[in-house]
């Protein structure tokens, strides 16, 4: 990108370019907005390198977070991508990158403290790479890890049911463990939060229909299709819908009941008159 563009971009609008990206799953748009970012900060980071050796005045830059923050986002933001379309080797590329940040030059305390949380980013989002690669020993060592890192349990669940999906595993022990802090995800109210406790209904909806739970199943496909209208994403109000459709002869009539008034609400978000369902 031409650097009378990058320029005039603002770091933290790309920020919220690509937070709503990633709201929308709209992967190859976080890719390309992600590269955007770094290409704008690489650029501030090499204008104050060059006034520095020049001993001239560092240029002040409005930004809302440390310089070495959106490097670090910008990798993330690019591993989660290519892990959610499957491309394991090339999310595990972004990991090593924003797994050490500490190549950057003056670094301060504050610098240091982003530094670390993504170095710790790295090694939850490196459990999930491997495992859904196929490193499904590693499971027992990840539990492990979210036992201790309870903040994890959420997305680390969602990784461990798309494992079980993938690779025919038994995880109903994992779930039991993890029992109390399930409980818990009800009580989310963050957009994140939202959308992982979207993911794990979904994944485990289709978990339980595997395993031959369907009402379960079922169940679990009209909650996920609520936290799917909830957060406004018409793509995974479609995918319920579906999974709701090839489970609909194992629902009650208490789930078909519920189904059908959440299509009826939704007819009406939408501006469209009711018609019977």
């Amino acid at each position: 990108m031409r650097t009378s563009i990058l320029k005039s971009l603002k770091p933290d609008i790309i920020v919220e370019m690509l937070e709503m990206a990633v709201a929308f799953e709209s992967w190859n748009k976080v890719m390309e907005t992600a590269d955007i970012l770094y290409q704008c900060v690489q650029r501030i980071y090499e204008e104050r390198q060059y006034h520095k050796a020049m001993k001239l005045p560092i240029p002040h830059v409005n930004l809302e977070r440390p310089l070495v923050y959106y490097f670090g986002l910008s990798h993330l933001m690019c591993g989660m991508a290519h892990q959610h379309q499957g491309a394991y080797e090339q999310a595990r590329e972004y990991i090593y990158k924003y797994a050490e940040l500490g190549w950057m030059e003056d670094l301060e305390e504050e610098d240091n403290q982003v530094v670390e949380e993504f170095r710790f980013l790295a090694k939850t989002n490196l459990y999930a790479v491997d495992i859904l690669s196929g490193n499904i020993e590693l499971i027992e060592e990840y539990v492990d890890f979210l036992q201790d890192n309870l903040e994890e349990i959420l997305p680390g669940l969602n990784t461990i049911l798309q494992a079980a999906l993938r690779y025919h595993l038994d995880v109903a022990d994992i779930l039991h463990t993890f029992a109390e802090q399930i409980n818990e995800f009800e009580s989310y109210e963050d957009a994140e939060n939202i959308s992982y406790y979207y993911r794990y209904c979904y994944h485990l909806a289709l978990y339980y229909r595997k395993c031959g739970r369907l009402q379960d199943a079922v169940g679990l496909t009209v909650r996920a299709m609520q936290l799917a209208d909830q957060s406004g994403n018409d793509r995974n109000l479609k995918k319920c819908t579906a999974l709701f459709e090839s489970l609909r002869e194992s629902a009650t009539a208490e789930q078909i009941s519920e189904y059908r008034q959440m299509l009826i609400q939704c007819l009406e978000e939408y501006g469209t008159e009711s018609i019977p369902l």
